[in-house]
């Protein structure tokens, strides 16, 4: 057995290589919890006992994970506001059973009426693109500033939003031009496309969902395949819903995510109230095929309300964002543990995976290692472990302004002399203050893949700094965090074409297919109708998301065919009619 003190206020129990979640001591679980057992095959738990102080014994069913040996003990009702509940379960193979507990707190929810976030603005022709043959289509312009010697061919990948146009995940070529685009539906948006692995094949996934004038989101996290079908929602469990901040799937298919809740907390100790408004932040770990929350982090009892540098509540009604999770990252040790940004406490924490306690603390009032010159942040996001063991962060350092300038940044920790040293810093030669968002990616060949947030840019800078690709949108459009990868995309769905028709012939055939990557020609067909379609034009295209074919006929039914390197047909159209 191990004991394990989490914040200095309290003691729990935990059986090796058993994590109970809630965890030991959590104050603020979900009335809606289940309790997660994670570390332990689901046939060796037995005689689970939950009980609540004011609610009594649950009973309930035990629900098996698919990505990890453990299971969640479902109750059959919740559990009432404010109460402390008990939980102990044998575990073990037969003759080397041991019994494991834990006590967690049930949250007292506080119901605030929060708005969402506005609409987009008007846009025009220099900020919004349209396309004759995909008229449902229309995100922002993609301006390329700097494409220079030496930058990545690879696709960019953002989730436009905040701007004219429609709001969605978006991937565009080097040259700007649109590759892939969702728009989503009225009143939701989308935040943090990325490539990932899910099932050994790379996936695109996002966040999608609504934004509160909080600053987080209520959602859920997709994942979509190749071919831009999907394969997966990830939702957060326990009554919560996904944050936009962060997804990050793992390779037994698994998946940490943020998700935040609204508390009532005694905030008298940082001059708020007695009865205050708690913005916590949570993080769960969900087994993606079941849904089932695996492992579950809350701030609030880990990391202490003074410690944040968030302008104290000003309402007593008025949620407080005192911790504002924005990341997590896997160590790139294997040991399970992990890696979160705190925006609000200018800190980040490494979180040990079996008992929730905090390692060590980067930056922030209580640093674990004496910070090296330009260590420090505020306001920061996006710190991930990198496969060396270095770390990268986005230092946003602004809202309000703490430096003069937003900055990509590359430390090294040295946990033998407990020192923190700067190996690498970003900064556009036009500097940006942002004042949330942003990322910093880490490329292979030593190049750096910086995405502004609030601030419309992504740069690629080279490894001295200097910048070998710069793009951006139209404000006031925003990209959450900005990527670059290698993508191969065949969609599901047809190419799509238009007619340029006057006088009863067609003059010009648009064509494109939202999401393909490996059309280089496009083949015109016609005919007197869709069963006697023959071709009368093919043309090379380039990498632009809509190619306009000239052509000359009179005939009544048209269709394009999307061509592959070696001629071979990709996809046909539906017919349309002159």
């Amino acid at each position: 057995m191990i004991a394990v003190a989490v914040a200095g206020a309290w003691t729990a129990t935990v059986a090796d290589a058993v994590t109970i979640s809630p965890l030991p001591g959590t104050p603020d679980a979900s009335p809606h919890t289940q309790i997660s057992f994670l570390g332990t095959p689901a046939g060796e738990i037995h005689d689970v006992v939950v009980t609540g102080s004011s609610s009594g014994d649950h009973s309930g069913r035990l629900q098996a994970y698919a990505s990890a040996p453990g299971a969640s003990f479902l109750p059959s009702r919740p559990f009432g506001e404010g109460e402390r509940v008990k939980v102990s379960a044998l575990v073990g193979a037969p003759g080397h059973q041991r019994r494991v507990g834990s006590v967690f707190t049930v949250a007292r929810l506080a119901h605030v009426r929060i708005a969402r976030m506005g609409d987009p603005p008007a846009g025009t022709s220099q900020t919004v693109q349209s396309f004759a043959s995909a008229p449902n289509l229309h995100p922002p312009t993609v301006r390329v500033t700097t494409r220079a010697a030496g930058s990545s061919n690879e696709d960019v990948f953002i989730a436009a939003n905040h701007g004219a146009g429609q709001w969605g995940p978006m991937i565009f070529a080097r040259d700007g031009s649109l590759v892939w685009f969702k728009p989503m539906p009225a009143g939701e948006t989308a935040m943090d496309l990325r490539v990932q692995q899910y099932q050994g094949q790379p996936v695109l996934v996002w966040w999608q969902g609504n934004i509160a004038s909080l600053g987080v989101g209520f959602g859920t996290d997709y994942v979509y395949d190749s071919s831009y079908r999907q394969v997966a929602q990830i939702r957060a469990g326990n009554g919560y819903w996904a944050d936009l901040h962060e997804v990050k799937l793992t390779p037994a298919g698994a998946a940490f995510i943020t998700a935040y809740t609204l508390v009532r907390a005694d905030l008298s100790s940082v001059g708020g109230a007695r009865d205050g408004v708690l913005q916590d932040a949570v993080m769960q770990e969900i087994d993606v095929k079941t849904g089932l929350v695996m492992f579950e982090w809350h701030a609030d009892g880990h990391v202490a309300f003074g410690d944040s540098y968030s302008k104290r509540p000003f309402s007593p009604s008025w949620p407080w964002d005192y911790f504002h999770m924005n990341s997590i990252s896997l160590d790139p040790s294997g040991d399970g543990n992990f890696l979160i940004s705190a925006r609000n406490t200018w800190a980040g924490y490494e979180i040990d995976h079996n008992t929730g306690q905090i390692l060590w603390e980067l930056g922030g009032k209580h640093p674990s290692f004496h910070m090296g010159a330009g260590t420090g942040t505020a306001y920061q996001h996006d710190m991930r472990w990198q496969p060396d063991g270095t770390i990268t962060v986005f230092d946003d350092g602004s809202a309000p302004p703490v430096h003069s300038q937003s900055r990509a940044i590359h430390e090294q920790i040295d946990f033998k002399r407990r020192s923190v040293s700067l190996v690498g810093r970003d900064v556009r030669s036009t500097s940006l203050l942002t004042g949330s968002q942003g990322n910093d990616e880490l490329l292979a060949d030593g190049d750096s893949f910086v995405g502004w947030g609030e601030q419309p840019f992504m740069t690629e800078f080279g490894p001295s700094g200097q910048t070998l690709f710069e793009a951006n949108l139209p404000y006031p459009a925003e990209s959450y965090r900005a990527y670059t990868y290698p993508w191969t995309g065949t969609p599901a769905s047809l190419p799509s074409l238009a007619l340029d028709a006057t006088g009863g012939r067609v003059s010009a055939v648009y064509a494109s297919w939202n999401g393909a990557t490996e059309v280089t020609a496009w083949r015109v067909l016609a005919g007197p109708n869709p069963a006697q379609l023959t071709p009368i034009a093919t043309a090379q295209v380039g990498v632009e998301f809509q190619a306009k074919i000239p052509v000359s006929s009179s005939q009544p039914d048209f269709a394009v065919q999307a061509l592959g390197a070696n001629g071979q047909t990709l996809g046909t159209s539906a017919t349309v009619e002159r």
